[in-house]
Protein backbone atom coordinates (compact mmCIF):
# COMPACT_ATOMS: atom_id res chain seq x y z
CA UNK A 1 0.00 0.00 0.00
CA UNK A 2 1.20 3.82 -0.71
CA UNK A 3 1.61 6.33 1.35
CA UNK A 4 -1.04 8.92 0.56
CA UNK A 5 1.30 11.91 -0.63
CA UNK A 6 0.99 15.23 1.77
CA UNK A 7 3.70 16.90 2.31
CA UNK A 8 7.30 17.21 -0.08
CA UNK A 9 9.54 14.97 2.21
CA UNK A 10 12.74 15.94 2.79
CA UNK A 11 15.39 13.01 2.55
CA UNK A 12 16.01 12.52 6.04
CA UNK A 13 14.67 9.80 8.59
CA UNK A 14 14.98 10.07 11.80
CA UNK A 15 14.87 7.49 14.65
CA UNK A 16 16.23 9.07 17.69
CA UNK A 17 16.18 12.67 19.46
CA UNK A 18 16.97 14.29 22.50
CA UNK A 19 16.89 18.03 23.49
CA UNK A 20 17.22 19.77 20.52
CA UNK A 21 19.22 17.10 18.71
CA UNK A 22 18.20 14.36 16.03
CA UNK A 23 19.86 11.33 14.77
CA UNK A 24 19.01 9.37 11.51
CA UNK A 25 18.50 5.93 10.43
CA UNK A 26 22.71 6.43 9.46
CA UNK A 27 23.78 7.82 12.70
CA UNK A 28 24.25 11.61 11.29
CA UNK A 29 23.00 13.74 14.28
CA UNK A 30 21.15 17.42 13.07
CA UNK A 31 19.84 20.01 15.39
CA UNK A 32 16.27 20.93 15.17
CA UNK A 33 15.66 24.42 14.77
CA UNK A 34 11.73 23.73 14.01
CA UNK A 35 10.45 21.43 16.38
CA UNK A 36 8.51 19.53 14.29
CA UNK A 37 5.99 22.73 13.44
CA UNK A 38 6.28 24.18 16.73
CA UNK A 39 5.26 21.13 18.67
CA UNK A 40 8.15 19.96 20.78
CA UNK A 41 8.18 22.58 23.36
CA UNK A 42 9.86 21.26 26.20
CA UNK A 43 12.61 18.97 23.85
CA UNK A 44 12.80 15.76 22.45
CA UNK A 45 12.81 13.19 24.96
CA UNK A 46 12.45 15.34 28.04
CA UNK A 47 13.45 12.69 30.93
CA UNK A 48 10.40 14.04 32.85
CA UNK A 49 8.18 13.56 30.25
CA UNK A 50 9.48 10.21 29.44
CA UNK A 51 8.75 9.01 32.92
CA UNK A 52 5.44 10.42 33.41
CA UNK A 53 4.07 8.82 30.04
CA UNK A 54 5.49 5.43 31.15
CA UNK A 55 4.16 5.60 34.96
CA UNK A 56 0.63 6.29 33.13
CA UNK A 57 1.21 3.24 30.37
CA UNK A 58 2.15 1.30 33.17
CA UNK A 59 -1.43 2.04 34.65
CA UNK A 60 -3.82 2.70 32.23
CA UNK A 61 -3.33 4.22 29.02
CA UNK A 62 -6.80 4.88 27.93
CA UNK A 63 -10.95 5.14 28.92
CA UNK A 64 -13.48 7.38 27.51
CA UNK A 65 -14.88 10.58 28.99
CA UNK A 66 -17.90 8.48 30.35
CA UNK A 67 -16.01 8.10 33.33
CA UNK A 68 -13.85 10.35 36.09
CA UNK A 69 -10.92 10.82 35.08
CA UNK A 70 -8.73 12.82 37.44
CA UNK A 71 -6.35 13.88 35.40
CA UNK A 72 -8.24 16.34 33.60
CA UNK A 73 -8.97 18.28 36.92
CA UNK A 74 -5.36 18.31 38.32
CA UNK A 75 -4.47 19.30 34.41
CA UNK A 76 -6.96 22.42 34.74
CA UNK A 77 -5.56 23.46 38.46
CA UNK A 78 -2.49 23.40 37.07
CA UNK A 79 -3.25 25.32 33.82
CA UNK A 80 -5.45 27.99 35.63
CA UNK A 81 -2.23 28.82 37.89
CA UNK A 82 0.45 28.85 35.49
CA UNK A 83 -1.48 30.32 32.28
CA UNK A 84 -2.72 32.76 35.34
CA UNK A 85 -6.38 32.23 33.68
CA UNK A 86 -8.58 30.74 36.83
CA UNK A 87 -11.64 32.39 35.00
CA UNK A 88 -11.75 29.69 32.24
CA UNK A 89 -13.40 26.46 31.98
CA UNK A 90 -11.21 23.77 29.84
CA UNK A 91 -12.45 21.37 26.85
CA UNK A 92 -9.62 18.83 25.83
CA UNK A 93 -9.53 17.54 22.36
CA UNK A 94 -6.59 16.31 20.44
CA UNK A 95 -5.15 19.31 18.08
CA UNK A 96 -4.99 22.38 16.79
CA UNK A 97 -8.25 22.11 14.28
CA UNK A 98 -10.50 20.62 16.50
CA UNK A 99 -9.82 23.06 18.80
CA UNK A 100 -10.70 25.75 16.53
CA UNK A 101 -13.25 23.98 14.98
CA UNK A 102 -14.91 23.62 18.55
CA UNK A 103 -13.95 27.12 19.36
CA UNK A 104 -16.30 28.67 16.62
CA UNK A 105 -18.77 26.02 17.27
CA UNK A 106 -19.50 27.16 20.72
CA UNK A 107 -19.43 30.65 19.79
CA UNK A 108 -22.18 30.27 17.15
CA UNK A 109 -24.11 27.73 20.06
CA UNK A 110 -23.65 31.10 22.23
CA UNK A 111 -24.53 33.85 20.09
CA UNK A 112 -26.89 32.23 17.37
CA UNK A 113 -24.87 33.38 14.84
CA UNK A 114 -23.12 32.37 11.96
CA UNK A 115 -20.57 34.61 10.26
CA UNK A 116 -16.89 34.94 11.34
CA UNK A 117 -14.27 37.71 10.71
CA UNK A 118 -10.92 36.08 10.22
CA UNK A 119 -7.36 37.61 8.88
CA UNK A 120 -5.97 37.58 5.67
CA UNK A 121 -2.87 35.02 5.81
CA UNK A 122 -4.24 33.11 8.63
CA UNK A 123 -4.05 29.44 9.34
CA UNK A 124 -6.67 27.95 11.79
CA UNK A 125 -7.00 24.11 10.44
CA UNK A 126 -7.84 21.79 8.04
CA UNK A 127 -11.06 20.63 9.65
CA UNK A 128 -14.94 22.20 8.27
CA UNK A 129 -15.01 25.50 10.01
CA UNK A 130 -11.68 26.30 10.90
CA UNK A 131 -10.44 25.31 7.04
CA UNK A 132 -13.11 27.86 6.20
CA UNK A 133 -11.36 30.91 8.54
CA UNK A 134 -7.95 29.93 7.19
CA UNK A 135 -7.06 32.26 3.88
CA UNK A 136 -5.70 29.33 1.91
CA UNK A 137 -8.32 28.58 -1.02
CA UNK A 138 -5.93 25.83 -1.96
CA UNK A 139 -6.58 23.99 1.04
CA UNK A 140 -10.67 25.08 1.28
CA UNK A 141 -12.75 22.60 -0.80
CA UNK A 142 -16.15 23.47 -2.02
CA UNK A 143 -17.95 21.09 1.24
CA UNK A 144 -16.41 23.68 3.71
CA UNK A 145 -17.52 27.00 1.54
CA UNK A 146 -20.79 26.72 3.03
CA UNK A 147 -19.41 28.51 6.38
CA UNK A 148 -19.58 31.84 6.18
CA UNK A 149 -16.31 33.92 6.87
CA UNK A 150 -14.69 37.11 6.46
CA UNK A 151 -11.40 38.21 5.47
CA UNK A 152 -10.21 41.21 7.06
CA UNK A 153 -6.57 42.72 7.44
CA UNK A 154 -4.94 43.75 10.28
CA UNK A 155 -5.37 47.24 11.43
CA UNK A 156 -8.32 47.68 9.26
CA UNK A 157 -10.40 49.43 12.06
CA UNK A 158 -13.05 50.98 9.31
CA UNK A 159 -14.10 47.23 7.58
CA UNK A 160 -13.97 45.53 11.35
CA UNK A 161 -16.58 47.66 12.65
CA UNK A 162 -18.78 47.76 9.35
CA UNK A 163 -18.39 43.91 9.46
CA UNK A 164 -20.13 43.66 13.39
CA UNK A 165 -22.37 46.49 12.59
CA UNK A 166 -24.24 44.34 10.21
CA UNK A 167 -25.40 41.93 13.29
CA UNK A 168 -25.05 38.84 12.35
CA UNK A 169 -20.60 37.93 13.41
CA UNK A 170 -20.92 35.33 15.96
CA UNK A 171 -16.87 35.24 16.34
CA UNK A 172 -13.90 37.04 15.65
CA UNK A 173 -10.86 34.85 15.24
CA UNK A 174 -7.06 35.54 15.13
CA UNK A 175 -3.26 34.55 15.88
CA UNK A 176 -1.58 36.86 17.93
CA UNK A 177 1.49 35.99 15.87
CA UNK A 178 0.27 34.08 12.71
CA UNK A 179 2.73 30.92 11.97
CA UNK A 180 2.37 29.61 8.55
CA UNK A 181 1.60 33.09 7.85
CA UNK A 182 4.49 34.21 8.22
CA UNK A 183 4.83 35.64 11.67
CA UNK A 184 3.34 38.89 10.89
CA UNK A 185 1.05 40.56 14.17
CA UNK A 186 -1.34 43.24 14.77
CA UNK A 187 -0.64 46.73 16.28
CA UNK A 188 -1.22 46.65 20.14
CA UNK A 189 -3.88 49.37 19.35
CA UNK A 190 -5.43 47.31 16.94
CA UNK A 191 -6.02 43.85 19.06
CA UNK A 192 -7.28 46.09 21.95
CA UNK A 193 -9.58 47.68 19.35
CA UNK A 194 -10.62 44.52 18.22
CA UNK A 195 -11.45 43.10 21.32
CA UNK A 196 -13.59 46.27 23.04
CA UNK A 197 -15.65 45.82 19.53
CA UNK A 198 -16.60 42.52 20.33
CA UNK A 199 -17.42 43.05 23.99
CA UNK A 200 -19.78 45.85 22.38
CA UNK A 201 -21.23 44.09 19.72
CA UNK A 202 -21.83 40.74 21.79
CA UNK A 203 -19.52 39.09 19.90
CA UNK A 204 -17.42 36.03 20.65
CA UNK A 205 -13.46 36.63 20.29
CA UNK A 206 -11.11 33.74 19.64
CA UNK A 207 -7.67 33.85 20.58
CA UNK A 208 -5.71 31.37 18.25
CA UNK A 209 -2.63 30.52 20.35
CA UNK A 210 -2.34 27.13 18.78
CA UNK A 211 1.56 27.75 17.86
CA UNK A 212 1.71 30.35 20.31
CA UNK A 213 0.49 29.27 23.26
CA UNK A 214 2.34 27.40 25.91
CA UNK A 215 5.12 29.36 26.03
CA UNK A 216 5.94 29.96 22.86
CA UNK A 217 6.17 33.81 22.41
CA UNK A 218 7.73 34.53 26.07
CA UNK A 219 4.29 34.89 27.24
CA UNK A 220 2.19 31.68 28.72
CA UNK A 221 -0.61 32.78 25.58
CA UNK A 222 1.04 35.43 23.30
CA UNK A 223 -2.88 37.48 23.66
CA UNK A 224 -1.11 38.31 27.19
CA UNK A 225 1.12 40.57 25.55
CA UNK A 226 -1.31 42.72 24.32
CA UNK A 227 -3.56 43.13 27.52
CA UNK A 228 -6.68 41.56 26.27
CA UNK A 229 -9.36 39.14 27.56
CA UNK A 230 -10.57 36.49 25.29
CA UNK A 231 -14.04 34.33 25.41
CA UNK A 232 -12.10 31.72 24.18
CA UNK A 233 -8.40 30.52 23.39
CA UNK A 234 -7.12 27.70 21.28
CA UNK A 235 -4.25 25.50 21.74
CA UNK A 236 -2.33 22.20 21.29
CA UNK A 237 1.04 21.91 19.59
CA UNK A 238 3.16 22.46 22.02
CA UNK A 239 0.69 21.45 24.34
CA UNK A 240 2.26 17.90 24.54
CA UNK A 241 5.58 17.85 23.17
CA UNK A 242 4.83 15.51 20.25
CA UNK A 243 1.54 13.60 22.07
CA UNK A 244 -1.93 14.67 20.19
CA UNK A 245 -3.10 17.13 22.63
CA UNK A 246 -5.60 20.08 22.02
CA UNK A 247 -8.17 22.18 23.90
CA UNK A 248 -9.98 25.35 24.62
CA UNK A 249 -10.45 27.53 27.11
CA UNK A 250 -13.65 28.07 27.43
CA UNK A 251 -14.52 31.95 29.49
CA UNK A 252 -16.85 30.93 32.54
CA UNK A 253 -19.44 33.84 31.20
CA UNK A 254 -20.09 31.05 28.78
CA UNK A 255 -21.97 28.36 30.13
CA UNK A 256 -21.67 24.59 29.45
CA UNK A 257 -24.79 22.40 28.44
CA UNK A 258 -24.26 18.61 27.65
CA UNK A 259 -23.97 17.56 24.08
CA UNK A 260 -22.56 20.72 22.73
CA UNK A 261 -19.17 19.57 22.76
CA UNK A 262 -17.62 15.78 22.69
CA UNK A 263 -14.64 14.17 21.92
CA UNK A 264 -13.33 10.09 22.27
CA UNK A 265 -9.73 10.64 22.79
CA UNK A 266 -9.64 14.25 24.07
CA UNK A 267 -8.23 14.51 27.47
CA UNK A 268 -7.50 10.82 27.60
CA UNK A 269 -4.96 9.00 30.31
CA UNK A 270 -1.73 9.53 28.14
CA UNK A 271 -3.01 12.97 27.08
CA UNK A 272 -3.06 14.40 29.98
CA UNK A 273 -0.32 13.00 31.42
CA UNK A 274 1.87 14.65 28.66
CA UNK A 275 1.03 18.08 29.03
CA UNK A 276 1.48 17.76 32.98
CA UNK A 277 4.68 16.99 32.36
CA UNK A 278 4.96 19.75 29.86
CA UNK A 279 3.87 22.12 32.62
CA UNK A 280 6.21 20.95 35.43
CA UNK A 281 8.94 21.30 32.87
CA UNK A 282 8.18 24.87 31.66
CA UNK A 283 7.92 26.11 35.27
CA UNK A 284 10.71 24.18 37.07
CA UNK A 285 12.94 24.95 34.39
CA UNK A 286 11.92 28.65 33.39
CA UNK A 287 11.57 27.91 30.22
CA UNK A 288 8.97 31.52 29.51
CA UNK A 289 11.88 33.57 30.70
CA UNK A 290 14.49 31.36 28.53
CA UNK A 291 12.41 32.27 25.30
CA UNK A 292 11.98 35.77 26.58
CA UNK A 293 15.63 36.35 27.09
CA UNK A 294 16.51 34.46 23.76
CA UNK A 295 14.79 36.41 21.63
CA UNK A 296 16.95 39.37 22.26
CA UNK A 297 20.01 37.47 21.82
CA UNK A 298 19.06 35.97 18.44
CA UNK A 299 17.52 39.73 17.07
CA UNK A 300 21.60 40.56 18.01
CA UNK A 301 22.69 38.07 15.73
CA UNK A 302 20.55 38.38 12.95
CA UNK A 303 21.24 41.99 12.85
CA UNK A 304 24.98 40.76 12.24
CA UNK A 305 23.97 39.49 8.81
CA UNK A 306 23.08 41.80 5.94
CA UNK A 307 20.35 39.45 4.27
CA UNK A 308 18.22 39.26 6.75
CA UNK A 309 16.25 42.18 6.18
CA UNK A 310 14.05 42.37 9.48
CA UNK A 311 13.18 39.58 12.07
CA UNK A 312 9.49 38.87 13.31
CA UNK A 313 7.49 37.03 16.00
CA UNK A 314 8.19 37.38 19.54
CA UNK A 315 10.24 35.33 22.75
CA UNK A 316 11.22 31.78 20.36
CA UNK A 317 8.40 31.92 17.21
CA UNK A 318 10.32 33.76 15.39
CA UNK A 319 11.03 34.83 11.57
CA UNK A 320 14.11 36.09 9.29
CA UNK A 321 12.58 37.95 6.41
CA UNK A 322 14.83 37.76 3.10
CA UNK A 323 14.52 39.76 -0.26
CA UNK A 324 14.84 36.29 -1.81
CA UNK A 325 12.52 32.82 -1.33
CA UNK A 326 14.21 30.78 1.71
CA UNK A 327 13.40 27.52 -0.17
CA UNK A 328 16.63 26.56 -1.14
CA UNK A 329 18.61 28.05 1.51
CA UNK A 330 16.16 25.61 4.10
CA UNK A 331 18.05 22.97 1.76
CA UNK A 332 21.19 23.76 2.14
CA UNK A 333 20.90 23.93 5.92
CA UNK A 334 19.28 20.84 6.51
CA UNK A 335 21.75 18.64 3.90
CA UNK A 336 24.87 20.49 4.29
CA UNK A 337 24.74 21.96 7.61
CA UNK A 338 22.21 19.37 9.16
CA UNK A 339 20.00 21.90 10.93
CA UNK A 340 16.15 21.83 10.40
CA UNK A 341 14.50 25.00 10.16
CA UNK A 342 10.64 26.45 8.65
CA UNK A 343 9.20 28.25 5.64
CA UNK A 344 5.82 30.14 5.59
CA UNK A 345 3.29 30.72 3.44
CA UNK A 346 5.16 33.87 2.82
CA UNK A 347 8.03 32.28 1.01
CA UNK A 348 10.76 34.69 2.16
CA UNK A 349 10.37 34.36 5.71
CA UNK A 350 13.02 31.51 7.58
CA UNK A 351 10.76 30.46 10.43
CA UNK A 352 12.89 29.19 13.73
CA UNK A 353 10.63 27.68 16.08
CA UNK A 354 13.21 25.39 18.31
CA UNK A 355 12.17 24.02 21.67
CA UNK A 356 12.13 26.58 24.84
CA UNK A 357 15.03 25.16 26.59
CA UNK A 358 17.50 25.78 23.61
CA UNK A 359 20.71 27.34 24.28
CA UNK A 360 22.75 30.74 23.42
CA UNK A 361 25.10 28.20 22.66
CA UNK A 362 23.04 26.36 20.36
CA UNK A 363 21.29 29.46 18.92
CA UNK A 364 25.06 30.70 17.81
CA UNK A 365 25.77 27.10 16.46
CA UNK A 366 22.54 28.16 14.14
CA UNK A 367 23.91 31.53 13.07
CA UNK A 368 27.31 30.48 12.28
CA UNK A 369 25.50 27.50 9.72
CA UNK A 370 23.10 30.43 8.42
CA UNK A 371 26.16 33.02 7.84
CA UNK A 372 27.89 30.04 5.86
CA UNK A 373 25.10 28.93 4.16
CA UNK A 374 24.25 32.50 3.04
CA UNK A 375 28.17 33.00 1.81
Amino acid sequence: MKIFDVYPLYKVTPVSARGITITDEQGQEYLDFYGGHAVISIGHSHPTYVARLKAQLDKMGFYSNSVVNPLQSELATKLARLSECPQYQLFLCNSGAEANENALKLASFHTGKSRVIAFKNSFHGRTSAAVAATDNPKINAPINQQHQVTFLDFEDRLSLKSELDKGDVCAVILEAIQGVGGLDQPSQEFYRFLADCCKSHGVILIADEVQSGFGRSGRFFAFQHYGIEPDIISMAKGMGNGFPVGGILIHEKIKASFGILGTTFGGNHLACSATLAVLEVLEAEELLNNAAALESYFREKAAEIPEVKRVKGKGLMLGMEFDFEVAPLREKLIYEYRMFTGGAKNKKVLRILPSLGVSREELGLFFEALKAALS
